[in-house]
């Protein structure tokens, strides 16, 4: 794969990737690929964090699993990924009590194929800082519009499309 960053409106890059999607023996892995939410026409929110067994990350890989129903309702699936392999990703969950219940995937991205190219919204936060998951909702919610949005525009405010439109 090309060493580039993936730009708005661009396709999605075709991956295969292993995934942890469950404590229960037998049942901890499966394969993802590039189809897994677009198969049901749904959105994909891929959050990436650096590495596991952390201390922040799992703050906000919780958040994400506790916000999981406002994904949902937004006909969004979510998925999470660090480049270490699935059996570490699974090792994480077994360790640490508030990733052994999530409710999406914990993909492995070892040949840092899709974190290399992947770019649709970035925020970067400095390792000592968790990120705000109600933040990458407003900003899902915004780019659902296909509107212009304002700065700190919220669902169910006035797009600025549609005030451009009324003038």
């Amino acid at each position: 794969m090309p060493n580039r960053v993936l730009s708005i409106g661009e396709k999605f890059p075709a991956f295969r990737k292993k995934a942890v999607v469950s404590i229960e023996k037998g049942k901890e892995f499966t394969e993802i690929t590039h189809e897994y939410a677009s198969a049901e026409g749904k959105w994909t929110v891929m959050f990436w964090w650096p590495k596991d067994f952390t201390f922040v990350c799992p703050t906000e890989i919780a958040e994400f699993n506790k916000k999981n129903s406002e994904f949902a309702d937004r006909d969004t699936v979510v998925i999470g990924a660090s480049t270490d392999s699935e059996f570490v990703h699974a090792a994480w969950r077994r360790d640490h009590s508030d990733l052994r219940d999530l409710k999406f995937p914990m993909l492995a991205d070892t040949s840092k194929s899709l974190a290399e190219e992947l770019v649709r919204w970035v925020s970067v936060y400095d390792l000592n800082v968790g990120r705000s998951v109600q933040e990458v909702i407003r900003v899902l919610d915004a780019l659902q519009t296909d509107e212009l949005c304002p700065c700190n525009w919220k669902k169910g405010e006035e797009t600025l499309t549609t005030q451009l439109s009324l003038n």
